[in-house]
């Protein structure tokens, strides 16, 4: 009740001191109490004096409960700036690359009166940047043969298990290798073929690589196949995470490989060209699997072939005739780009020496031709497209096709791998040969003549098939008519070539007696002209071989006579050797 009063007493005060300060000419300010309580309490103080002391104990009651609410405001500002700044921070954060990097970034305090020094976060030290080489050149063989020996021993019968062990070593090995060290998909999709097949096995010493790969030389196929596919479903699968982050949200943040990933491209070369053969064993997968199709895959799968044609180059061909280059006929792949991958490819292994020669001689592998029939058509039709269809490619296919060709035709002369071979040429170069191409025809049209040199039964066939494909026909009659002094030396025996155009002038004849296609007519004309051209040149050789052996006969026999030994001459049996009598 004191309380009350006294301080009722102080607003009356207070009004009386504030309403009669200012009288001029009977004018009065008028002020107002809420506008007065906004004042600092030091110049309410100074403002009024004190009325028995009862303004001095107002004041000093309403300033106990203002320096709280001071207090209480400079706490919450202090609150907000640092929420303000752990905010910040974590901002920051998002934005690191790798973990191991650390951040570049000064950290400052807010000045705060000092409040704020207990919530600031510590700098975390730099990781040290360890390169793929330094990585490597701490990895001693005599070490890693220990190992692999004692994985062998206490998994004796588990080599899948061995392989993940052998490829846990080199994790480790290569486990503080970031990510900006070995930026893999940067490195296969901007390196040329010739500069991506040592990364990044480069880097792995003489001695570790030997005795890697006596080790990995020891392992049973099924098992290493198993473990490149592992290995390349491993390397896809941070593709594919990679690919996500950049299809995302605004900022990307970008996802940090595998600590193991510079690992797994280290075992799987090593084991691609130590036991090449297994991508051989691989390529049905390969082949219907869809998780290893698509452009964004393709410099994996040129980098892994790459490293088979290291350990040998008719595996790396087969896998380029019988995988990568059927890409190019997909959607996805006949992009320039894609071409000028693949083509890499078979240009590096065609460069290589003494490629000839190897490719050759291996030109079949496990039962399967390297470069079959049927791909060498599709070489063909590639190398000699219609002028409208032709790309910069394709003068770079006419460069390495001879090569090709000859690896396709490289068989035995009479064997049976070679009437197979000839049986199957025939009936799409006869069908090339036909299509009014010219660049097209005239290859279509040596690979024809070549089945015919090389099987006699050949002409059986082209009998069979001669009034269907008659504009190809023609051309081939031609083609023999033209160049016969190269052709004829190259035929062991001309009585096929010969008892075929006698059935084809037959056939043209009857032909021509019920056709009544003008355009048909004309064409079966000019087969007929050929014909008996080139029956003429085939007679008139096989007179003159005639009369040659006579020559050759009645030399001998003068020979005989002008020794003592003309009665032991029996000409009878000379003429039967010559087959003349």
């Amino acid at each position: 009740m004191e309380e009350n009063s006294i301080s009722v007493a102080g607003e009356i005060n207070g009004m009386k001191n504030y309403t009669t300060s200012n009288e001029d000419s009977g004018w009065k300010t008028v002020t107002y109490q809420k506008r007065n309580k906004k004042q600092p309490p030091q110049q309410q103080q100074r403002a009024r004096p004190a009325a028995d002391g009862v303004s001095d104990r107002r004041n000093d009651v309403f300033r106990s409960i203002e320096e709280h609410s001071e207090e209480r405001h400079r706490k919450w500002t202090e609150d907000r700036k640092a929420a303000a700044a752990a905010m910040e921070e974590k901002k920051n954060s998002v934005l690191i690359e790798d973990d191991e990097e650390g951040s570049d970034a000064d950290e400052r305090p807010v000045e705060n009166d000092g409040a704020e020094e207990k919530k600031i976060k510590p700098k975390k030290p730099k990781k040290p940047k360890v390169s793929v080489s330094e990585a490597a050149s701490k990895i001693d063989a005599s070490d890693l043969a220990a190992f692999l020996a004692d994985i062998s021993v206490s998994y004796e019968t588990q080599q899948d298990i061995q392989l993940m062990r052998f490829a846990d070593y080199f994790g480790r090995a290569f486990g503080k290798v970031c990510g900006s060290q070995f930026p893999w998909m940067k490195i296969l999709k901007e390196s040329s073929v010739a500069k991506m097949v040592d990364i990044p096995l480069s880097n792995v010493s003489e001695g570790v690589y030997k005795t890697s790969t006596d080790w990995i030389n020891q392992r049973s196929l099924e098992a290493l196949g198993s473990f490149v596919l592992w290995s390349l479903d491993n390397i896809f699968s941070d593709l594919s995470l990679h690919q996500g982050a950049t299809k995302g949200a605004k900022k990307v943040v970008q996802q940090a490989p595998s600590k193991s990933q510079v690992a797994i491209f280290v075992v799987l070369a090593m084991v691609l060209r130590r036991k090449p053969d297994v991508l051989i064993s691989l390529l049905p997968t390969l082949r219907e699997n869809a998780k290893y199709h698509g452009q964004d895959k393709l410099p994996v799968l040129v980098w892994v072939i790459s490293q088979a044609c290291q350990g040998d180059l008719v595996v790396g061909l087969f896998m380029w005739v019988h995988f990568l280059f059927p890409l190019l006929s997909s959607k996805s792949n006949s992009n320039p780009q894609s071409r000028d991958l693949i083509l890499q490819v078979v240009e590096r292994i065609a460069s290589l020496p003494k490629a000839r020669t190897v490719l050759v001689n291996g030109a079949v592998r496990k039962g399967e031709r390297v470069v079959p029939p049927s791909s060498l058509e599709h070489l063909m039709r590639t190398t000699f497209p219609a002028n409208a269809a032709r790309v910069k490619a394709t003068e770079r296919f006419e460069a390495i096709y001879p090569a090709l060709k000859e690896v396709a035709l490289a068989v035995s002369s009479g064997s049976k791998a070679m009437k197979q071979i000839t049986q199957q040429i025939m009936p799409f170069a006869i069908k090339a040969a036909g299509e009014g191409i010219p660049d097209l025809a005239r290859e279509a049209s040596d690979l024809f003549i070549w089945c015919l040199t090389e099987n006699p039964d050949s002409y059986k066939q082209w009998d069979n098939i001669y009034l269907e494909n008659l504009d190809a026909s023609v051309v081939i009659l031609k083609k023999l008519s033209d160049e016969w002094r190269v052709h004829s030396v190259k035929h062991s025996s001309l009585d096929p070539l010969r008892t075929t155009l006698k059935s084809l002038v037959v056939k043209n004849e009857k032909a021509l007696a019920s056709e009544e296609n003008a355009a048909r007519r004309a064409t079966l004309k000019e087969a007929q002209k050929h014909c008996k051209i080139l029956h003429g040149s085939v007679s008139g050789g096989h007179g003159c071989l005639k009369a040659l052996v006579v020559l050759g006969v009645a030399a001998v026999a003068g020979a005989a006579f002008m020794s003592n030994d003309f009665k032991s001459f029996d000409m009878k049996k000379l003429l039967v050797d010559f087959n003349l009598s």
